[in-house]
C-alpha cells in the first residue's frame, strides 16, 4: 500500500521474471511527503486511474515499454475504449522494489551493483518547462546545490518563466523525503550505464511533449511533471506507476494550478506546513515522528472543487464525459483561486 494506491500482488515478481497484479487508485491524496492526508478528494481515484491509462496507451505508439495491460472491469482487464463505466484499478507488470540501506544518516545503495532486472529504477526523473513560483529548484539554487549552468542555463531563470530548453532533473524514490540529486549521482546510484542513463533523459523528454500536447489541445499549460521507471527480465526500462496525471505533474489554466499542487499552496498557509520544514531539519530520515502537528481536513467547499477538477480534467483530455460534472472547466479554476490567497 501507498499513501495514494493499494497494489494488490496476483503474481510475485523474481530476479528473472516480472510478476502481475493490479493497483487500486484510491481517492486518498498526500503532500510534502506526509502520506494520507485526514481526508479524501472524492473520484480522484477513478479520474487518476482513466487519465493513467489513456496516456499509458499513448505511450505505445512511441515504442516505449510500460507495465500497463489494461483497467480491470468485471474482472477483465480492458481498454479504455472496451470500458463500459468508469474503473480504479488498473492491471498492470509488478516489479522487485529494493530499498536501499540505512547507515545512520544516509543510504547506502551498494545492492543495485548486483541487480540485472525486474527491479524499479531508485529514481524519479522530472521535466521542468516552466519554474513557477514556489517550485523548489529555487531554494536549490539559493542554497547554491546546484548553479544554472548544470542545466545549460546562463542565468537564474525569473518565477513564472518559461524555458527555452525543457530541464530534466532526478530525485530519489525510496527513501523517507525524497531527495533532488544530480546526473552523476543518479546514474551512480541506480548503476546505470551511460547509455540506460541517457535514455531515461530521452524517455523523459518523450513523454513530456506527449503530455504538453495533450493538454495544449485543451487550452491547458504543462508546467513540470515526473515519471517512475524499471527495468524488465530484458533489462529494457519500462516506464510504471503513472504519467500525465494531476499527481505526477502540475498544470496552469488562467494563472492557476491544476494539480496537486492546489492543495499543496492551501496547506503552504498552514501551521502544519511550518511544522513539517522545522522537523525535516532536524531529523532528515524521522523528521514525522519528530512533527507536533497533524493537518486539518480541507474546507468542504474547497474539496468538491479538487474533485471536480480531477474529474473534468479527466473528461476532457480523453474526449469522454466519465463523470458528470456541473461545472466547466473555467468555472472550476474560478472556485478554486479563492482558496490560492
Amino acid at each position: 500500500m501507498g499513501s495514494v494506491k493499494d497494489i494488490r500482488i496476483i503474481s510475485y515478481p523474481e530476479a528473472e521474471k516480472s510478476g502481475l497484479g493490479f493497483m487500486n487508485f484510491s481517492d486518498r491524496y498526500s503532500v510534502f511527503d506526509w502520506g494520507q492526508m485526514p481526508d479524501t478528494i472524492p473520484n480522484k481515484g477513478a479520474a487518476t486511474a482513466i487519465l493513467g491509462g489513456y496516456f499509458f496507451e499513448k505511450l505505445e505508439k512511441y515504442g516505449i515499454n510500460t507495465h500497463y495491460h489494461g483497467l480491470i472491469e468485471d474482472s477483465i482487464p480492458r481498454r479504455l475504449s472496451e470500458l463500459k463505466g468508469v474503473s480504479k484499478y488498473m492491471y498492470c507488470d509488478i516489479f522487485r522494489v529494493i530499498n536501499p540501506l540505512k547507515d545512520k544518516n544516509h543510504y547506502v545503495y551498494d545492492t543495485f551493483q548486483y541487480l540485472t532486472s525486474n527491479f524499479l529504477i531508485p529514481l524519479e526523473i522530472i521535466y521542468r518547462n516552466f519554474l513557477p513560483e514556489g517550485s523548489s529548484i529555487f531554494k536549490r539554487f539559493e542554497n547554491e546545490e546546484i548553479r544554472p549552468e548544470d542545466f545549460g542555463l546562463k542565468s537564474i531563470p525569473e518565477p513564472n518563466s518559461e524555458l527555452k530548453t525543457t530541464i530534466i532533473d532526478f530525485s530519489t524514490k525510496l527513501e523517507v523525503t525524497d531527495r533532488y540529486i544530480s546526473k552523476i549521482e543518479a546514474q551512480e546510484i541506480a548503476d546505470l550505464d551511460n547509455s540506460e542513463i541517457n535514455s531515461l533523459f530521452d524517455i523523459c523528454q518523450d513523454i513530456n511533449e506527449l503530455i504538453s500536447a495533450e493538454y495544449k489541445k485543451i487550452g491547458i499549460k504543462n508546467l513540470d511533471g515526473k515519471i517512475e521507471t524499471a527495468f524488465n527480465r530484458k533489462r529494457k526500462i519500462t516506464v510504471v506507476d503513472v504519467l500525465g496525471t494531476l499527481d505526477e505533474c502540475r498544470f496552469e489554466l488562467n494563472g492557476v494550478h491544476l494539480s496537486k499542487e492546489a492543495a499543496r499552496i492551501h496547506y503552504r498557509k498552514s501551521d502544519w506546513y511550518h511544522e513539517t520544514e522545522r522537523a525535516k531539519t532536524v531529523d532528515r530520515l524521522n523528521w514525522k515522528n519528530e512533527c507536533k502537528l497533524q493537518p486539518e481536513p480541507l474546507p468542504a467547499e474547497f474539496r468538491t472543487l479538487l474533485s471536480f477538477m480531477y474529474c473534468e480534467v479527466t473528461n476532457q483530455i480523453t474526449g469522454r464525459n466519465w463523470f458528470k460534472i456541473p461545472l466547466s472547466l473555467p468555472e472550476i479554476v474560478d472556485g478554486i483561486k479563492t482558496y490560492m490567497n
